[in-house]
């Protein structure tokens, strides 16, 4: 295995897991993109506690590539600073940039991963689609219903924890999640849809 690709030590794909920092956004929906990392990261055994690029990272192998993992500390909106830097730091192309994050417009306990596309009015995703400047980098979307049904406003939802059963379903989706992402960087994401959608 190749790992002295230039002066970018190696790292050849960044896995982004989407959420907000703090006490206050924990296990919320909107932090999918986090929760999927902190699995990844127990089965993987790394942990996210290296702080760079705006982020808490790691760097370990999945998929017999060498990774670097971040969830960008510096709020949702604002992801595309951390991903940005990082991607420029170590020269990764956008198809290599791949972002785990929540879905309101999919159910509950919905997996849906895509080689690239709008940000379908997700913050965190339109900012890093922004500091890329495109939008053809894969991701793995988590299902977590929709507000609307629920009589909820977006904002209060998606900061909003999983209860009870909803609960449940999410967690098994994030085990999903976390193991697609070996497979989209191994097999690419056309496999990985036809395995997890």
């Amino acid at each position: 295995m190749i790992f002295n690709r230039g002066q970018s030590g190696g790292i050849s794909w960044l896995v982004v897991g989407l959420g907000n920092p703090g006490s206050k956004y924990e296990n919320t929906r909107h932090n999918m993109g986090f929760m999927a990392v902190d699995l990844l990261g127990g089965q993987e055994h790394f942990s996210c506690d290296k702080v760079r690029f705006k982020a808490l990272t790691a760097t370990c192998e999945l998929g017999g590539e060498k990774v670097l993992v971040m969830k960008p500390q510096t709020y949702m909106n604002l992801s595309g600073e951390s991903v940005g830097e990082a991607a420029r730091f170590y020269k990764i192309p956008p198809e290599h940039v791949l972002v785990i994050s929540d879905d309101i417009s999919l159910p509950a306990g919905k997996l849906r991963i895509r080689p690239g596309g709008s940000a379908g009015g997700h913050n965190g995703l339109k900012n890093i689609i922004q500091h890329l400047g495109t939008d053809k980098f894969p991701r793995i979307k988590v299902g977590v219903g929709s507000p609307q049904q629920a009589g909820y406003e977006v904002v209060d939802w998606v900061i909003g924890k999983p209860l009870g059963e909803d609960k449940k379903v999410l967690e098994e989706t994030l085990r999903k999640a976390a193991e697609a992402v070996s497979v989209v960087i191994a097999q690419g994401p056309d496999k990985a849809m036809n395995r997890f959608n």
